[in-house]
């Protein structure tokens, strides 16, 4: 759910585990596409969060959006 960047399902903070696996099974093999994928959804989110917490961007973002897909 959008400004808020919440689950709709479950209402937890976006991406949640269902959607992570969602999305690790989407780009099964295309580990690159899906970091650039959430690169891109974490700018649109950035600029929505920041907008939405009174021009404070709230913290962990890059852990949240992009840090869990990142090869270990």
């Amino acid at each position: 759910m959008k400004p808020a960047w919440r689950c709709r399902t479950c209402g937890i903070a976006w991406p949640c585990s269902a959607a992570k696996l969602r999305l690790l099974g989407e780009y099964r093999g295309r580990r690159d596409e899906l970091i650039e994928h959430l690169r891109q959804v974490q700018a649109e989110a950035t600029e929505e969060l920041t907008d939405l917490h009174g021009g404070t961007p709230p913290g962990n973002l890059t852990e949240r959006f992009t840090g869990w897909a990142q090869a270990r």
